[in-house]
């Protein structure tokens, strides 16, 4: 049996509800995967990642690969980079909609971004950062959070794949570009496609598991599983159990089938 869990998005009461839930159904050895996008949006993303590394020191059964959140924070704290090409539209980390401030908000770094002026179609750029002690330069900012951020939460990031196979399934934060061989895809797809690969029906030869694209409630498309049901947006973090290629969703009433 393997356990995952979607986007969990700095929602750390989630988490925890949901890591009981995983060990009353399967024990304390349970061996989970989780899908990425463990920071932003929500309120815990520092806590968050002191809980899934904890686990992982404890000698925990889990294992995780990478989310496109989890690297904007990364390279926002050893980079500076507030922007990434595949976001879907040209807008900041720090926005509201991506979460950042949140993020640094659970390390002590609490303020308001204020951006210069642009239209749809041009990059949103940070003018300061606005603190009760005063506004932060975008360098003065990402060296803030180089010194709030552990060194170590930075490290688990960095050292995290961008997929996990099984037998039976392919676990991966966003999905994969059919049709490619597993050892050449595109790292970028593995963390960001959607065009492509959710709209799309081909057998993959193994059930591919994976989040990035919120829904209601987590969904069985045939091809693939989607997990994300939006707990960054205050929906509930929902876990699955996979016994091969068949999958249920762990609910207060117990096991619960999730089929195409």
């Amino acid at each position: 049996m393997i356990y995952a869990i979607g986007d969990i998005h700095g929602q750390l009461a989630m988490l925890n509800d949901t890591l009981r839930q995983i060990e009353a159904d399967g024990g304390p050895d349970a061996n989970i995967i989780f899908l990425g996008d463990y920071t932003d949006r929500g309120p815990d993303s520092k806590r968050v990642l002191d809980r899934l590394i904890a686990g992982r020191d404890a000698g925990r059964n889990w294992r995780f690969v990478m989310g496109n959140h989890d690297r904007y924070l990364l390279r926002f704290a050893r980079q500076g980079v507030q922007h990434d090409p595949r976001t879907a539209s040209p807008i900041n980390w720090l926005n509201p909609r991506l979460g950042g401030t949140n993020t640094l908000a659970s390390y002590g770094i609490v303020g308001e971004p204020i951006f210069a002026t642009h239209t749809p179609n041009t990059m949103q750029t940070l003018l300061h950062f606005q603190t009760d002690a005063g506004a932060l330069t975008p360098d003065r900012l990402q060296q803030a959070a180089a010194e709030a951020v552990p060194e170590a939460h930075l490290a688990f990031i960095d050292s995290l794949p961008l997929s996990i196979e099984t037998d039976d399934l392919i676990f991966v934060h966003a999905g994969i570009r059919p049709g490619i061989a597993m050892p050449d895809q595109d790292p970028e797809d593995l963390i960001w496609i959607r065009d492509g690969f959710i709209d799309d029906q081909t057998d993959h030869g193994k059930l591919v598991v994976h989040g990035h694209t919120a829904l209601e409630a987590p969904q069985h498309f045939g091809n693939r599983v989607d997990l994300d049901g939006g707990a960054g947006f205050g929906r509930p973090l929902i876990p699955a159990v996979f016994e091969g290629r068949d999958c249920y969703l762990l609910t207060a009433a117990g096991r619960v089938p999730l089929t195409p």
